[in-house]
């Protein structure tokens, strides 16, 4: 695997190694020692997997203190358009965001540190998506930012139908410049 981009420290847009041929492909999705040879030294505990339709829009999710995950994510089906937003209170990039296309066909990956908000608009039917995350779901560590929030100013694509967001999703407070989560930034 190589690191493509670090848009925001600490935040790293990966490429596997994919070894092709007329049978298909192999990679490996994850390998703990290769993720630690380019500064991941995380400890990952879950993982988990949505299957969408084109225009769900999920997001921005963060959980917070002691709750706080970072995240390995990649599509195995499909494409989304992927997007985090730096909360790190002692961030030099607080409150910027990056995002990127992520698909079955590049098949690239993204790890995203804890202190970040994290969503993503499915761009494909039958699109699934995966991540990996170094702590434990907490319902009661849950958190959102309004995916539209006009201080964040996130470029969402534009589709040819309206985006499809969980009444959850739409009651997400917008950003202020004091919603920031409390990590350690190295």
């Amino acid at each position: 695997m190589k690191i493509l981009a670090e848009p925001l420290p600490q935040l790293l847009l990966i490429e596997p190694t994919v070894f092709a041929d007329s049978r298909g492909y192999f990679m490996e999705t994850f390998h703990s020692e290769r993720a630690r040879s380019i500064g991941i030294n995380d400890s990952f505990v879950q993982d988990n997997e949505s299957h969408s339709q084109m225009g769900v829009l999920r997001g921005l999710h963060y959980q917070v203190g002691a709750h706080a995950q970072s995240k390995w994510v990649r599509v195995v089906t499909g494409s989304v358009w992927d997007v985090a937003v730096d909360l790190r209170k002692d961030s030099p990039t607080y409150g910027q965001h990056f995002g990127t296309l992520l698909s079955a066909k590049n098949k690239l990956q993204m790890y995203i540190p804890r202190g970040f908000a994290h969503g993503f608009l499915v761009m494909e039917d039958h699109s699934i998506f995966c991540y990996k995350c170094d702590n434990f779901y907490s319902r009661d560590a849950e958190a959102g930012l309004k995916y539209n929030d006009s201080q964040l100013d996130i470029p969402w694509p534009e589709i040819e139908q309206e985006y499809i967001i969980s009444e959850k999703d739409q009651r997400w407070p917008h950003w202020t410049k004091n919603i920031a989560i409390e990590v350690p930034y190295e």
